[in-house]
Formats: structure tokens, C-alpha cells, sequence
């Protein structure tokens, strides 16, 4: 996704960032009956030129997979895998040994390095688990496989933009399997989350951009958090720079330079669950 001409209209709050809406509609996805899925990006058997990656960002599927229903175990080399649980329980079992049931809050990370095989089950057999599931090219090849887990409550991440996932090597992260902090990831992704009640907001600011590029990149995704939902987004409503309006199930493609902003609002009746990538 290149950045395309000023859409100032869309961000009257910072007019010099440039927003290009991904709505609920436009998603690729498919229902297979025990898995209910959508794709931001190019995936599996949807195809979009225009949507196959954004800088390293590979991979946005929300998915839903019934109870005693799951993925298989299969293989992955030369990518940066991590799950963000919205509701459920998903069970992760991989060949490095782990073995651990994720819930609400959880975020686990596989750096696949030179290969790892998984599996992901939701083991319930009553309830549905809903995640996303965000891959992310490394920025470093053949490195060691390694498993990471991170948890935030409901009340961290409320009303504040909380960085759950962040490079190796930034501010307060540590590579242990468990801890306190973002996880570790050996990729230029950088991810976000709040939980917005109304009237209330927070912003993003955009870091310097990389060398030899003239803006940052940065995607907002609003969680289907109530329910299943193929048709126009609704639900949870935010305002995006005091223009653009974003319901479930939407996101929105923004470029900016270095200090400018990303204001997010919460403009509905009930709380709203955000992500937000920031994207060397």
C-alpha cells in the first residue's frame, strides 16, 4: 500500500497526515463454518494487489473459530506471528514445546525464525474464541525460534494507548518468555491498544520516519467486539483526526511525519477496543 495524494479532508485535526479508509466491507474473508475469518491483507484465497502488505506488515486476520474446532499443526519459517485474544480460550501447542491456553488480555508472540511448527485449538466446547492473528516480516533472517507471552487487563489498556508488542531493543522491552512490558519482536512493527469509553480519547504520535523515507506509516483496526458482522461496520464508533469515522470491523491506512498525530476519539455509546501499528 503506497501512500496516495493528501486527504486532508479526512484529517481536519493534523491536515499534513494522509488517512485512506480499509472499511468492514472490503475485507477479504470467508466463512468455513468452523472458522469465521476476515483478511486486512492478501491471504489464503483472497488476492488485492493494492492490499498485500504495508511495509512489514503482513498480516491482520480476525478470526473466530467455533468450540472444539481449531488449526492444525502446519509450519512457519522467516516470520514474526503473534495472536491478540478478544474473547475465549486458544490453545497454543508448538514444536519448541510449549503448550499454553491463551484468554481475554493475553498476547503471545512466535518469532518463527528458521522454522517452527504450531498448532491453534480452541479446546472449549461451548464457546467461541475471537483473535487476531498479525504477522509481521523480520527484519533479521535465520534467527532462533523463540515464544513469548505478555498479559494486559481490560483496566491497563482503558482509556490509555498502550504498547503491547515493540522491536527488540526498544524502551522497556525484555526478551523473557514472561514479563512485564511489550513483547519482543525482531521486526519494524510496532503495536498499540486501547480500550476507548465515550467522550474519551488518545493519541498517537508519529516517531521519526526510517532513513531515507520522508513519513511513517501506521494502520487503526477497530475490534468486531460485538459480534459477527460481513455487512456495513457498526457498533463502537470512533473519529480519527476529528474527521474520518471508523465503526467495527473498519481501519484506516495513515501515513504522517515525524510529530505528527493520531487523535482517536470514541464517539459512540459504548467502549471501543483499537489497535494501532506503527510501522518503520
Amino acid at each position: 500500500m503506497s501512500s496516495p495524494a493528501s486527504t486532508s479532508s479526512l484529517s481536519p485535526l493534523y491536515p499534513n497526515v494522509k488517512l485512506v479508509p480499509r472499511p468492514n466491507t472490503e475485507r477479504g474473508g470467508a466463512n468455513h463454518g468452523w472458522l469465521k475469518t476476515f483478511h486486512t491483507f492478501s491471504f489464503a484465497g483472497y488476492w488485492d494487489p493494492r492490499y498485500d502488505s504495508f511495509g512489514n506488515l503482513r498480516v491482520i486476520n480476525e478470526d473466530r473459530v467455533e468450540p472444539s474446532e481449531g488449526f492444525g499443526t502446519h509450519g512457519h519459517r522467516e516470520m514474526e506471528i503473534f495472536s491478540y485474544v478478544v474473547s475465549g480460550e486458544l490453545e497454543h501447542k508448538d514444536s519448541m514445546g510449549n503448550l499454553e491456553i491463551l484468554k481475554r488480555g493475553d498476547v503471545q508472540l512466535t518469532s518463527a525464525g528458521t522454522g517452527i511448527r504450531h498448532s491453534e485449538y480452541n479446546r472449549n466446547n461451548k464457546s467461541v474464541v475471537h483473535f487476531l492473528q498479525i504477522w509481521a516480516e523480520p527484519h533479521t533472517r535465520n534467527l532462533r525460534p523463540r515464544y513469548f507471552t505478555r498479559h494486559f487487563t481490560d483496566e491497563e489498556k482503558t482509556d490509555k494507548l498502550v504498547t503491547i508488542v515493540a522491536p527488540v531493543g526498544s524502551e522497556g522491552v525484555q526478551e523473557e518468555r514472561e514479563g512485564s512490558g511489550p513483547a519482543p519482536v525482531q521486526s519494524n512493527v510496532t503495536l498499540k491498544s486501547t480500550i476507548l469509553t465515550p467522550g474519551k480519547s488518545v493519541e498517537h504520535v508519529f516517531p521519526a520516519p526510517a532513513s531515507g523515507e520522508i513519513q511513517r506509516k501506521s494502520y487503526v483496526h477497530v475490534i468486531q467486539t460485538s459480534g459477527y458482522n460481513t455487512g456495513a461496520a457498526k457498533g463502537n464508533q470512533i473519529r480519527v483526526n476529528g474527521g474520518l469515522e471508523l465503526s467495527e470491523g473498519d481501519g484506516s491506512f495513515a501515513w504522517g511525519a515525524a510529530g505528527d498525530k493520531l487523535q482517536i476519539e470514541n464517539i459512540g455509546s459504548t467502549p471501543a477496543e483499537v489497535l494501532v501499528f506503527d510501522i518503520e
